[in-house]
């Protein structure tokens, strides 16, 4: 294992961060009086592994090859999940190691997906530890995304490299820079975010909670009605800001920083982004005007349509019952996702946009057969190497979510719950649809191998997919 002291030197780092975060609920429940051991005994254990991985290996070579790219992606993920699992065991809330570790691992990936039944009894301590673990989750893959997953070509910078005319290394030329500027910018959209909140009416805990959420797209809520608890269009509407600039890829604004003001307008990823948020909207709109006028509310339509497009989760309405077009067109955002490089999940616009474009081309092929047809993406040929890594990834992540449905079918669930339920693993949405796993429901009453099937899904879409999987084949560690 000596070639892999790196991965375990960062792992041990990693740990170390994740314990020392721990002793943040510890100061809520000096507040709030919730005085316990849960997060000081899963403080020092974590922070006590993490320091033996870190002195065992500070002879490491400080370089990274492929193997070991990927092993510390997949191994980062499921350590901290493991370790931030530790609060809920230790707590008194009475939680089996397989919901505790669902909670964690829901919160890492920024799912959004909960056990958790009475939120407004819970202790506030677990409710900021909840929304940390997003927060901590949402700025690991925006860092991954841009500074470690171009080095295993599976996503994340691969799309900045096309669509503009600077390289990576030409925005910051270290990737350490790149970080340290991503933090600062995510961690200062966090602040003002929890401003907004405070200022529109929410209490300073759940400014704070919800603002660490609402940038990372996670989702999670301090309350079993989500966001609707608080019944505030102001709130709503600064949510809904909120979660569009978690959305966008965190690299415009290190543009804008560097004197591109016209990148947010000019970005081509962007425009469509709010180019579905507008159709979505404006279909849903008619079809409810249509179906029951009644339920028709452009409010909760605006609102639960930028959510779940993004995978954030929050709900303003029971959208349950808008009908079963309704549900579908739901279940078709939860598979879209936000833009590439952000904290959202899903297939990504961009990809979105590569297969559009391969179709058209296709087309053009059967008209004109003689024809040469060259595909360009924000006015940059795109090889056939990169098309082919997009079309593999997209029918990958269908046959991944049709597995997984299917496993869900054979635990017991009903076909709706079953469906949503992959869907919204894979996509790291949060809520599902139907009357269990729905807006008005939780995953508390699924069956243990049904959470577990879920937390495989997690990890899976969080991951982009090939990130976990190619760890599964012998061929991999042989090269």
């Amino acid at each position: 294992m000596s070639n892999y002291k790196t991965v375990f030197f960062t792992l041990g780092i990693l740990q170390i961060i994740l314990g020392a975060s721990m002793f943040l609920p510890i100061i809520i429940q000096l507040i709030y009086s919730e005085i316990d051991s849960s997060f000081f005994g899963a403080s020092i254990i974590t922070i006590v592994f993490g320091t033996l991985f870190f002195l065992s290996n500070l002879d490491h070579d400080k370089k990274l090859n492929l193997q070991q790219a990927f092993l510390l992606t997949a191994l980062s993920w499921l350590s901290i999940a493991i370790f931030g699992s530790l609060p809920f065991i230790f707590s008194n809330l009475n939680l089996s190691f397989t919901d505790s570790f669902f909670e964690s691992m829901s919160g890492i990936t920024t799912t959004g997906s909960t056990i958790l039944s009475n939120l407004e009894i819970t202790p506030k301590s677990i409710l900021l530890w909840r929304a940390i673990l997003q927060w901590l989750g949402g700025i690991g893959i925006i860092v991954m995304a841009i500074t470690l997953m171009p080095i295993m070509n599976v996503g994340g910078m691969q799309l900045f490299k096309i669509s503009s005319n600077d390289s990576s290394e030409k925005i910051l030329p270290k990737s350490k820079e790149i970080a340290l500027r991503l933090i600062y910018i995510y961690s200062s959209l966090t602040i003002l975010c929890a401003f907004t909140y405070w200022i529109f009416g929410m209490s300073i805990f759940d400014s704070l909670t919800h603002s660490m959420t609402t940038i990372a797209t996670g989702g999670f809520s301090n309350y079993n009605e989500s966001i609707g608890y608080f019944n505030s269009i102001p709130i709503e509407i600064a949510s809904m800001l909120f979660i569009i600039l978690g959305s966008l890829p965190f690299i415009v604004y290190i543009k804008f920083i560097n004197g591109n003001k016209r990148i947010f307008t000019s970005d081509i990823q962007i425009r469509t982004f709010i180019k579905i948020i507008l159709i979505a909207i404006i279909i849903l709109s008619i079809y409810l005007i249509f179906y029951d006028g009644t339920k028709f509310n452009l409010r909760s339509i605006f609102f639960n349509v930028i959510s779940i497009l993004t995978g954030t989760g929050y709900v303003n309405a029971e959208f349950d019952g808008w009908g079963s077009f309704a549900l579908v067109l739901f279940l078709a955002l939860m598979f879209i996702g936000g833009c590439a490089g952000s904290t959202t999940c899903g297939i990504k616009i961009f990809r979105i946009q590569i297969l559009y474009l391969f179709i058209s081309n296709q087309l053009k092929k059967i008209i004109y057969p003689k024809g040469v047809f060259v595909m360009k993406y924000d006015k940059n040929v795109i090889d056939n190497k990169f098309i082919s890594s997009i079309i593999s990834f997209i029918y990958l992540y269908f046959v991944i979510f049709f597995i997984l449905a299917a496993l869900l079918s054979l635990t017991g669930l009903d076909f709706v719950t079953a469906i949503s339920g992959a869907a919204t693993s894979i996509s790291n949405v949060g809520p599902g649809l139907g009357n269990i796993i729905g807006p008005n429901g939780n995953f508390s009453t699924l069956p243990d191998i049904s959470k577990w099937i879920l937390t495989i899904g997690m990890i899976l879409g969080r991951l982009e997919l090939f990130a976990i999987l190619v760890l599964f084949i012998p061929s991999f560690w042989r090269n």
